[in-house]
């Protein structure tokens, strides 16, 4: 987007439930100029252990989460907490303060263009109030399951719920600017994507919904 001239920072997030493309969309995105802030990216860097996260974590849900190099095994990981909303909320309160800081430091260094904010606890973790535009990433509910099967090793329950541990589909979208609606092919999706960066270059960033 910066070689077409625009010359002001412009925040987008991107969220949606856990399968619904929201990588897919961002790296549209990004195949038009934008700048990616990948937050699982970032909350997997401190999953490490040499990190104070990684000790927190293994102090509190203990080595039962681990493979055998130390490092944390994010799907045991996930089998825990997922099945108790009280564990993930620990989880989140132990992560989160890190990659939100990370997040907003990079944002801050960043000078003018486009910047697209991955992020599936967007809402959850307060994040919406730092980006311009919010985009809802919506997938019907069979699509979502059968390419989340195919692309990761978990099972159909354990995708249930993941989604189930985020706020409902439903207020996310009501909380949206934009929604692109990920169910149908690459191309449909990425017709979407080049309509809402018409409509940030245009000025509707924060105004109008797709």
């Amino acid at each position: 987007m910066r070689k077409q001239g625009l010359s002001k920072k412009i925040i987008i997030g991107v969220t949606g439930i856990f399968g619904s493309g929201k990588s897919t969309v961002s790296r549209i995105f990004k195949a038009h100029g934008s700048t990616i802030i990948d937050a699982d990216k970032i909350a997997r860097r401190y999953l490490s252990p040499e990190t104070k996260t990684y000790k927190s974590i293994v102090n509190y849900f203990g080595r039962g989460i681990l493979k055998a190099g130390r490092k944390i095994d994010r799907r045991k990981l996930g089998k825990v907490v997922f099945a108790n909303r009280r564990l993930i909320y620990k989880l989140n309160s132990i992560i989160h303060p890190k990659v939100i800081g990370e997040i907003k430091s990079r944002i801050e260094k960043l000078k003018n263009g486009i910047i697209v904010l991955d992020a599936p606890l967007l809402i959850e973790s307060g994040l919406k109030k730092v980006v311009d535009s919010l985009i809802v990433v919506i997938i019907d509910n069979d699509e979502l399951i059968r390419r989340a099967v195919k692309k990761t090793s978990l099972k159909k329950a354990e995708i249930i719920n993941r989604v189930k541990s985020q706020i409902p589909l439903r207020k996310k979208m009501r909380l949206a600017d934009f929604i692109i609606d990920n169910s149908g092919t690459m191309e449909e999706t990425r017709k979407q994507v080049k309509r809402i960066i018409s409509k940030i270059q245009g000025g509707s960033c924060g105004e109008t919904r797709d």
